[in-house]
């Protein structure tokens, strides 16, 4: 079970809902994933901007906990403004904080998301702070009060998968809140990685919209989540430089 602030869900898996070919794939996409969660972000929603496509058009939002995010965002007065106006709308308590730093690796801007994510604690939010891999930042995040970490696998949209598993692995070994892989997953691989590395949950988008069958990745990628967390949970075995025969060789006659 994932437990997010007062939020529990049985799926580990949270799901971007935008650049989907069209609302007919993307709802089979998301039935398919099995997904409690849908992310998006607040800027693009057409209750703020009637021109904008509706992208719960062929959902049913009922069924899913939807968690809005401050993209777009380059400071943390703004990121703040968004997380308000998604609230003052009813969709949900939580909000993923992303503030951009560089609009060209769109990395995110690790003190204007602390100080985002202190105000909006404040304010009462169930805070989710997209974050770089680094573990000094997610133990001060943590430190904040907020109620999960999302560190970044590699940069928004790359593909590239986990870059650094090392720090990922740390992030986790130090939190005592949900660590949630985000940005960068391109694979099932990837996906089963983040969480055989002990990662409570992955939030990916591209991934899934952007393969060439969208419901096909969107279940793979269901399964690999839920195969990576048994097999962390499981405990693999040891790497070793030598092998070790799988049968006792004592006791064999020749």
């Amino acid at each position: 079970m994932l437990k997010i602030g007062n939020h529990e869900f049985s799926s580990r898996l949270l799901l971007g809902t935008g650049k989907f070919p069209n609302f007919d794939v993307q709802k089979e996409a998301v039935n398919v994933s099995g997904t409690e969660i849908l992310t998006f972000a607040v800027r693009r929603m057409n209750i703020f901007e009637p021109d904008q496509p509706n992208f719960l058009e062929k959902l049913d939002a009922s069924k899913y906990t939807l968690l809005p995010n401050t993209a777009g965002a380059k400071t943390a007065e703004e990121a703040v403004r968004i997380a308000k106006l998604a609230k003052a709308s009813g969709l949900c308590d939580m909000i993923k904080v992303e503030v951009i730093g560089d609009f060209k690796t769109l990395l995110p801007d690790p003190v204007e998301t602390l100080r985002a994510s202190e105000i909006l604690l404040n304010e009462g939010f169930t805070v989710l702070p997209y974050a770089s891999d680094d573990v000094l930042l997610a133990k001060k995040l943590e430190d904040l009060g907020v109620h999960a970490i999302m560190p970044g696998a590699s940069p928004i949209g790359s593909g590239l998968g986990i870059i650094n598993p090392l720090n990922i692995s740390l992030i986790v070994e130090q939190a005592t809140i949900p660590v949630i892989v985000d940005a960068g997953i391109g694979s099932p691989a990837d996906a089963a990685f983040a969480m055989e590395l002990g990662a409570d949950g992955v939030l990916l988008n591209t991934a899934v919209s952007g393969a060439e069958d969208p419901v096909k990745m969107a279940k793979a990628m269901k399964l690999a989540i839920e195969a990576g967390r048994l097999g962390f949970e499981a405990g693999r075995i040891p790497k070793k430089r030598y092998a070790t025969a799988s049968s006792p060789l004592e006791g064999m006659s020749v």
